[in-house]
């Protein structure tokens, strides 16, 4: 089955309860921590491709001349 068809099929009660045993697993004070520790996952990840355009970029300029 596609993975599309099911993202379609997701609705309200069903993130509820996925967040409900999100927070029974991790509990309610480790979930900060790790929302925290994905937005600096995040963060590092756009700040590499960031960095990888750039790098192509300059190479591009230097090849052209």
């Amino acid at each position: 089955m596609n993975l599309f068809v099911l993202a379609g099929m997701i609705g309200p009660w069903q993130i509820v309860i996925i967040v409900f045993v999100i927070v029974l697993l991790f509990g309610g004070k480790k979930i900060p921590e790790l929302m925290k520790g994905l937005g600096q996952g995040m963060k590092e990840f756009k700040k590499a491709t960031d960095q990888d355009d750039d790098k192509e970029n300059k190479d591009k300029k230097s090849t052209d001349k």
